[in-house]
């Protein structure tokens, strides 16, 4: 599936998150946005810094009104594992049939070490307080996410 185009509607989607516990998008209205972002594996090495990026940065993205939500295949177990060992500030979503991921275009036929199979392609969306997507970022260095999110959402202020 393609990714959403900037401007659309955001798919509505409940998952749970690491305690178990149902989060809807719509759970975030009047919250000026949400940052949404797809990763490939918990506890893996550049999750984890992705994660821990967006944990140290969390207290700047609220005083913007920003919400931060992981998503991963992973399940509920698992994340709340990562989310608990690295002390992560905002909720992880388990998409374990990966309806979401794919319906937001991320599950893609991705190559790794000459072999190829489907996996979740890191990918962040922002997501404005009416609902609509404000930017998708596909390109970015996975240590610095949280500084390129950063960059962006200023951009997206003025």
């Amino acid at each position: 599936m393609a990714l959403p185009k900037v401007g659309n509607l955001a798919p509505a989607f409940t998952l749970n998150d690491q305690d178990g516990n149902p989060v809807s998008l719509k759970d975030f209205k009047g919250k000026k946005g949400v940052v949404l972002y797809f990763y490939p594996r918990a506890s893996t090495p550049g999750c984890t810094l992705q994660a821990c990026g967006l944990r140290d940065v969390h207290g700047e993205l609220d005083k913007l009104g920003y919400q931060v939500l992981g998503v991963s295949f992973d399940p509920v177990a698992k994340i709340k594992k990562f989310h608990d060992k690295q002390e992560l500030n905002f909720p992880l979503l388990s998409d374990e049939d990966h309806a979401i991921i794919d319906k937001y275009g991320c599950w893609q036929l991705k190559k790794f070490m000459g072999k190829e199979n489907m996996g979740t392609v890191r990918t962040t969306f922002i997501i404005g307080e009416d609902g609509r997507l404000l930017k998708i970022m596909d390109k970015f260095k996975t240590k610095s996410h949280h500084e390129t999110l950063m960059e962006v959402l200023a951009d997206l202020s003025q």
